[in-house]
């Protein structure tokens, strides 16, 4: 029987859609069946075949060049892990061939350190395959023979191209006693104390050449002895490395303790090994907006500081001028740029001795990383050098901004730095009230409003005024334009070399040149075979010759 419709529709029962499930229950991953290391029964292993039973250093250098010469070093040689001490034995001389004598018995070495030793076992217990897979992983294994292999005047070529490897460690030593064995007198100089680390290789250094003895024995001595004392890594890989890293690190603590400086042109054409330049970053430069066009480029997201840089300027139509860069352009955008950033809101004071600048649209804008680090890329690309930054800027960049000193010139703003010289010449108390009622207002932002009970109490105020001033008002600015300049390893190098970048960065006054000024003209000549062309290669003459003159100082010609 059928329910009656309601409204021409049948009256259906409600359906409802029921949970497949109201439990928290999840079923748990299945956890990976850890695979077991699969079982070689061989593996490699380089093996060296000393020459003299009193060998017990690791082979280094030309050494093992002279020794893969002389067939005396077998690469990736084949163990069998079921090798017994006797099998290894009987493989390594097989392998030797006619190397190894019947009469000469082997003892397998491993490195450790710079010195070869034998694998401290068990008693009972026997090097074997299995135990040299375990023990020397990644290492050479060592053979060394009961007697010498070979005649002493056959090994006369390696032993000579060996001392010279000596002799330049030996020198380095001899060099770096002073410096890490310092005499009475400079125990307490600053400088020494970033050396103090290495007082212990420094004794031995400095005590392996004795005047008494001969300069043959004490050669191969000093060389062990210097090498013992410094442990270099067991890793066979990378010992030439090491090596080379440790005569690098002790030439570098010898040139920073001299008093000459690394040339900036070495410097900054080693940065500029960097620069890729198969790889492009373009600047489109308006002549009239340069900094704004830099900074839309150095802003770019596809940016990379090592990537060539080219330039393509365009008029104030926005006709493109050039469309091939081979530098002249990219040059004269740097010095272009430099020149703009001398005059930019985000430095202040005199020309040549420019501190930073407190502009909140520069700040909002980042315009101090960007400044920074066009100031590096110009070094590293070729461009010219800033040289208008100030001696206490460059202090901040290369010692900090704690250690710092700025002084009365670094003031840009001329009111309050005259106020604040009024301070500074203050002889009395009254004086000295009298001179900082006007700065009220100044000393209370700055922090600096104490009360004075002294004159004593001027040189202080005087000095954290200037501290204010010239430093900690701008050192969220400041902490930005020094990151700009990390860029390329620039500000590492500053830091490291402060000597040869002082006259790069800041303002050095020098006598002017007369290529300098001859530079400054551009001469038009007339056409090609005229008569004025011959006339005017007569004046250029003159015109050089008496530039040359004015610059030797020479009064006497006419």
């Amino acid at each position: 029987m059928q329910p009656a419709p309601v409204n021409g529709l049948l009256n259906y029962c409600p359906r409802y859609e029921a949970r497949a499930t109201f439990s928290s229950w999840k079923a748990k991953p299945r956890q990976k069946v850890r695979q077991k290391t699969p079982y070689h029964r061989t593996f490699n292993k380089d093996v060296i075949l000393l020459l003299s039973p009193s060998d017990d250093m690791v082979v280094k250098q030309r050494r093992k060049q002279q020794l893969y010469k002389r067939g005396h070093i077998l690469n990736a040689f084949e163990f069998d892990k079921s090798w017994d001490h006797g099998a290894v034995l009987r493989e390594i001389r097989n392998a030797f061939k006619q190397k190894i004598p019947e009469d000469v018995s082997c003892e397998l070495l491993m490195a450790c350190g710079n010195k070869l030793i034998a694998p401290m076992l068990r008693d009972g217990q026997q090097l074997d395959a299995s135990l040299i897979h375990k023990i020397l992983k990644l290492k050479a294994l060592y053979v060394r023979p009961s007697r010498q292999l070979e005649p002493e005047n056959s090994d006369t070529s390696c032993c000579e191209e060996e001392e010279e490897d000596v002799e330049m460690v030996r020198s380095v030593a001899t060099r770096a006693s002073g410096l890490f064995n310092p005499g009475r007198d400079q125990l307490d100089h600053p400088t020494m104390s970033a050396t103090s680390s290495l007082a212990p290789a420094s004794t031995v250094a400095s005590s392996l050449v004795p005047d008494s003895t001969p300069q043959s024995t004490t050669t191969s001595t000093d060389y062990r002895a210097y090498l013992s004392v410094i442990d270099l890594s067991s890793d066979e890989d990378g010992d030439e490395d090491l090596y080379t890293a440790l005569s690098a690190s002790m030439e570098d603590q010898i040139k920073e303790s001299s008093s000459g400086s690394v040339p900036v042109q070495e410097i900054l054409s080693t940065l500029g090994e960097k620069i890729n330049h198969n790889q492009v970053n373009r600047f489109n430069i308006n002549r009239a907006a340069v900094l704004d066009g830099a900074i839309r480029g150095f802003k770019r997201i596809s940016f990379d500081p090592t990537h060539r840089i080219s330039v393509r300027f365009s008029d104030d139509k926005g006709t493109s001028e050039e469309a091939l860069d081979l530098g002249g352009p990219r040059r004269e955008f740097l010095r272009l740029l430099t020149e703009a950033l001398a005059q930019s809101s985000v430095f202040e004071g005199t020309e040549g001795n420019l501190n930073l600048a407190l502009d909140s649209s520069a700040v909002r804008e980042d315009r101090y990383f960007v400044t920074g680090r066009a100031i590096a890329v110009s070094l590293v690309h070729g461009g010219p050098s800033p040289n208008f930054l100030s001696q206490t800027l460059f202090d901040c960049i290369v010692q900090g901004p704690e250690k710092s000193r700025p002084n009365l010139g670094d003031i840009a703003d001329s009111e309050i730095r005259e106020k604040i010289q009024k301070v500074s010449e203050s002889t009395t108390l009254e004086e000295l009230t009298q001179s900082t009622e006007p700065l009220q207002d100044y000393l209370a932002n700055a922090g600096c409003l104490k009360p004075l009970k002294s004159v004593d109490d001027r040189d202080r105020l005087v000095e954290d005024v200037l501290m204010f001033q010239v430093i900690n008002r701008v050192r969220g600015p400041f902490e930005r334009f020094r990151d700009g300049l990390k860029t390329l390893g620039v500000l590492e190098q500053i830091q490291n070399h402060p000597e040869s970048f002082s006259p790069v960065m800041c303002y050095n006054p020098r006598p002017l040149t007369a290529d300098q000024v001859d530079g400054l003209f551009h001469i038009r000549w007339s056409g090609e075979g005229s008569n004025q062309k011959r006339e005017e290669r007569t004046v250029v003459a003159f015109w050089r010759d008496y530039l040359q003159d004015v610059e030797e100082e020479d009064g006497s010609k006419k």
